[in-house]
């Protein structure tokens, strides 16, 4: 297991769990992004945002919220 934060971009990866702060796992619960849930790193740079995508849907995540999230 390893932080969201750390995965390599152009990867697939399954959510193992989540934590943090509650809006934002909220958000990605809207998004039908759970334990379980398949995601795929495009983006993962040192400009401390992240984009993942999760059936047909991408978005962006900042460090601090994929630090919280093991896959």
């Amino acid at each position: 297991m390893q932080a969201l934060s750390t995965a390599v971009p152009g990867k697939w990866y399954t959510i193992k769990w989540m934590f943090g702060i509650p809006e934002v796992l909220e958000k990605l619960k809207e998004f039908k992004i759970k334990e379980g849930s398949e995601i795929h790193v495009i983006q993962n740079d040192a400009s401390g945002m992240m984009i993942i995508a999760s059936d047909q849907k991408r978005f962006a995540i900042s460090q601090d919220a994929a630090a919280r999230i093991q896959v």
